[in-house]
């Protein structure tokens, strides 16, 4: 299986107006006139007028992520120059929205083999948000094309940052860190964006071992008769209706004198049609998708093992095919999870939590510091939050903080939610120990109240549905393309980052 080369990425001390690129881009901020100010410290006054009067002439708004384009020439070598939308002026532009204004403007450059990137830098964070933007921006997913991909227009493949002095040793590597992360996120895509038919489970546990191939990570597969010998009645249950027969992928990352100990699980259901309880046919193929917990823990240990981060991280990717046929599960089967509890399937479209499950009881094993799973669990949580915005809920509030601020601190939008206690009582099961849904209120909340229940005591535990953030079936937005996302990967490796340094 063949992924999508992330962009190159430098810095570089030269003068905007010098630099050998095929685009510059530059930032524009609107004044309280009708024209726009070049925000670009690296160019001269005389220039940056120059530019400013030929932006305001076609229009340029410099509002949040507008993007223009005018000839380069009058002391700029490059010959294009492209102005993006920085906001103002009266406020300062947050994070993530230099971030998606950056990615708008990479985006537009698709065609464009170099561009060097000349926006106002105040310090190391804002040179580390404008690098992940651009790399995230230079990406699409095109093998599966043949005849009409020579119609599509090639990622940029070349980014320079302009920085003001000689780059110090210290940005230099953190410009090496953060294209080590964009690579991840860039994998996580490419994983799921790719037909289910090349992805059924045992390819996707083998990819796992060859991503990580070359890196300080162990990896275990276990197949459909390890499965059984593990006694993990959830992930064979949901996936014995298929031809592809489920897996289990343990990753294991335990660098010398690491102390901290993070627990990932994600759901890798490689195509959901609900089973028996079949989905409606309307974007059904968008269910390709469902592996996206799983790709994220892989793109997260991958980067978190290259970054050589020292924490002890275990990723698990419980791994099947959800297909309704003679041999598949029925409404009302009761299996029986690891560690014995048994659960009644009232309707086999809710057939992530059952293999989830098994990998939570196996992660609990380990005794972790923290356990994280990480799925596209649930509708309700598209109507709760929409599709830009995962829900994080939790059995530890100061766990929940630390999800909530790595997610923020990385760029991705999250939103805490509770685990009410009513709700237990909707998954009551007249014949098991408890059922796999409740009355369809609140179904977000009460799915994440069914995983709580295979967690020990004291163990400390969150869970985030990705279900919204995951795909994006609309147009493309910021940094962000048409079709899988990456979502997660960012967030887990700030968490592994923050539980590496210790309590602050």
């Amino acid at each position: 299986m063949t992924h999508a080369a992330t962009a190159k990425i430098a810095i570089a001390d030269t003068k905007p107006a010098a630099a050998a690129t095929d685009a510059l881009v530059v930032g524009l901020v609107p004044t309280r006139g009708k024209k726009v100010e070049v925000a670009s410290p690296g160019l001269t006054a005389a220039v940056r007028s120059r530019l400013a009067d030929a932006f305001s002439a076609v229009g340029a708004s410099g509002k949040p992520g507008s993007v223009t384009r005018v000839p380069g020439g009058g002391g700029v070598k490059a010959p294009v120059v492209v102005g993006v939308g920085l906001g103002g002026p009266d406020r300062q532009a947050d994070a993530e929205s230099v971030r998606r204004a950056v990615g708008e403007a990479v985006r537009s450059l698709a065609g464009t083999r170099r561009i060097a990137l000349a926006l106002p830098l105040a310090d190391d964070d804002d040179l580390l948000t404008v690098s992940i933007a651009a790399l995230l921006a230079a990406y699409d997913h095109v093998d599966y094309r043949h005849t009409t991909r020579k119609d599509r227009k090639a990622p940029v493949s070349s980014i320079t940052v302009l920085v003001d002095s000689a780059p110090s040793a210290e940005q230099r590597q953190a410009i090496k860190d953060i294209a080590a992360v964009a690579a991840a996120v860039n994998l996580t895509r490419d994983l799921v964006n790719t037909p289910s038919n090349a992805l059924p489970p045992a390819t996707l546990a083998e990819t796992a071992r060859e991503v990580v191939s070359g890196l300080p990570v162990d990896v275990t597969i276990w197949d459909e008769k390890g499965l059984a010998e593990l006694q993990c009645g959830g992930i064979l249950a949901v996936g014995q209706g298929s031809a592809h027969p489920p897996r289990l992928t343990r990753l294991s990352y335990a660098p010398e004198g690491a102390t901290a100990h993070l627990a990932l699980v994600g759901k890798g259901i490689t195509f959901d049609t609900g089973g028996i309880s079949i989905k409606p046919a309307a974007s059904m193929d968008e269910m390709k998708s469902d592996m996206a917990g799983a790709a994220a823990v892989l793109g997260a240990v991958a980067a978190i093992a290259e970054l050589g981060l020292p924490v002890r991280v275990t990723g698990w990717l419980p791994s099947a095919e959800n297909m309704p046929s003679g041999r598949a599960q029925r409404p009302g089967d009761v299996i029986v999870i690891r560690g014995g509890t048994t659960v009644e399937v009232l309707n086999t479209d809710a057939e992530g939590r059952l293999i989830l499950a098994d990998a939570l009881v196996l992660a609990a094993e380990e005794k972790p510091d923290l356990i994280i799973d990480v799925a596209t669990l649930t509708g309700a949580a598209v109507v709760a939050l929409g599709h830009r915005i995962a829900g994080v809920m939790a059995n530890d509030d100061d766990a929940r903080a630390l999800v909530c601020a790595s997610a923020e601190a990385a760029g991705e939008q999250v939103w805490p939610m509770p685990l009410p206690e009513d709700l237990r009582a909707t998954l009551d099961s007249g014949t098991a120990d408890i059922a796999n849904i409740g009355d369809g209120k609140g179904g977000m909340l009460s799915a994440g109240v069914f995983l709580k229940e295979f967690i020990p005591a004291g163990q400390s535990w969150v869970h985030i549905d990705i279900a919204g953030p995951s795909f994006n079936s609309k147009a493309p937005y910021g940094y962000t393309p048409k079709g899988a996302t990456g979502s997660a990967v960012r967030t887990f490796v700030q968490i592994a980052a923050e539980m590496a340094a210790g309590p602050a």
